[in-house]
């Protein structure tokens, strides 16, 4: 294997310069403050952890987890999520605590690419997880925050999709009872959105054609508050009908807190993460064809750190709305300039010091003897100020 050259990084890694950063962390804090107004407050949780705890709860798959052994030969992983981590926080360090937890994070996590054009091995999500309440009342509380996150964001064009896990595993247990390997076969097609090929192996199966128009109904069933209404047409098998009732109770909490709008029904979606019991969502963007949130329930992770409870959540995709914002946005800033000659160093800095007591972002340049100000300085129509390629809201002068 040859040497990597000196300027090269590894695939799916990326370095994120100051303009990045700044925008990047902006996201991070704006989602984070809206979190903290409905009470969700922030923990961090190490980069690393045990494959045997951690990575073995993950639902990511085991050829997507980055592992390293350490000194004494134990696996470990770097995280490739948070939900698990927080799982095993909540059921060690805050086990005394009393449900329900409201707990929010900004991370990165890191997943194994292959050959997935267009993904990232090291990504920012931005998320929380609601512990302990198992009620449509939390499913609605996270919908509607995680619109309102993306709002702070500065997303303002997206939709969420919302399903439940139960009604496609009732209609396939109503129409393939015994027949797994079938099920897990329409399922994978829904998984990866191949409706094509959904309806190919559909039509390939051994089935009553009653049975094939319902699992085919399954592709229709999108859309607003009526679609509940056609679910029931297509199965009566008891899972499914209690995920309708329990869709139908978020609906209309959504109605209440008015990001309804914001919403479709798709009962064909399968949630990317095998913990999902419940409902699941996922939120797209106008002008980008990943997701930039997903969340849903996942009432059966926490039994398996001890401490079993029902929960609920979501992650922004914090990096892929970055790059749907990109970074023309013009950020709040308060920057100044302070130029002086050799000999009054120390009142440059004296002043300087004053500007960032009040709050200013300020940048010192020491001026050559035969530089003049007023070619270095040059105002913009904007009413900045432009030194060497950069802008400023105010400059001083030290002669």
């Amino acid at each position: 294997m040859s040497k990597p050259k000196v300027f090269e990084k590894p695939v799916g890694v990326k370095d994120y310069l100051p303009g990045a950063v700044k925008k990047l962390k902006n996201i991070e804090q704006k989602v984070l403050q809206c979190m903290e107004g409905w009470g969700y407050q922030q923990i961090i949780t190490p980069t690393i952890e045990f494959y045997d705890t951690v990575g073995a709860a993950s639902s990511i798959s085991d050829s997507k987890l980055f592992k390293l052994l350490n000194n004494k030969g134990t696996p470990l992983v770097l995280r490739s999520d948070m939900t698990a981590p927080i799982a095993r926080v909540v059921s060690s360090l805050l086990k005394t605590e009393e449900l329900p937890l409201r707990l929010s994070y900004h991370a990165n996590v890191f997943r194994t690419i292959e050959e997935e054009a267009g993904r990232d091995a090291e990504f920012f999500q931005t998320g929380l997880e609601l512990v302990g309440d198992d009620s449509a009342e939390a499913d609605a509380e996270v919908i509607a925050l995680s619109i309102a996150s993306l709002k702070a964001a500065g997303v303002n064009r997206f939709k969420l999709a919302m399903g439940h896990v139960s009604f496609l595993n009732g209609l396939l247990e109503e129409k393939l009872a015994g027949r797994e390997l079938e099920k897990q076969s329409l399922r994978n097609s829904l998984l990866k959105r191949d409706y094509v090929g959904y309806r190919e192996y559909l039509d390939k199966l051994d089935l009553a054609e009653e049975d094939k128009r319902a699992l085919a109904e399954l592709l229709r069933l999108r859309g607003g508050e009526d679609t509940l209404q056609r679910a029931l047409q297509v199965t009566q098998h008891e899972l499914a009908k209690q995920a309708i009732s329990h869709l139908q109770a978020i609906w209309t909490l959504l109605k209440a807190y008015d990001v309804s709008d914001c919403v479709v029904l798709d009962l064909s979606m399968v949630g990317d993460f095998e913990y999902y019991t419940g409902m699941t969502f996922e939120g797209y963007a106008s002008d980008l064809g990943f997701p930039i949130v997903s969340g849903g329930r996942y009432d059966k992770l926490l039994a398996q750190f001890g401490r079993p409870a029902p929960a609920t959540g979501f992650a922004l995709k914090t990096t892929r709305i970055l790059e749907l914002l990109g970074l023309d946005v013009t950020l709040p800033t308060n920057q100044t300039l302070v130029i002086y000659n050799a000999y009054r160093s120390t009142d440059a800095i004296k002043s300087a010091a004053k500007y960032r007591e009040n709050g200013h972002t300020v940048i010192m340049a020491m001026k050559q003897k035969e530089e003049h100000i007023e070619q270095l300085v040059v105002r913009t129509d904007e009413g900045l100020f432009k030194y060497k390629g950069k802008l400023y809201n105010q400059v001083e002068v030290l002669e």
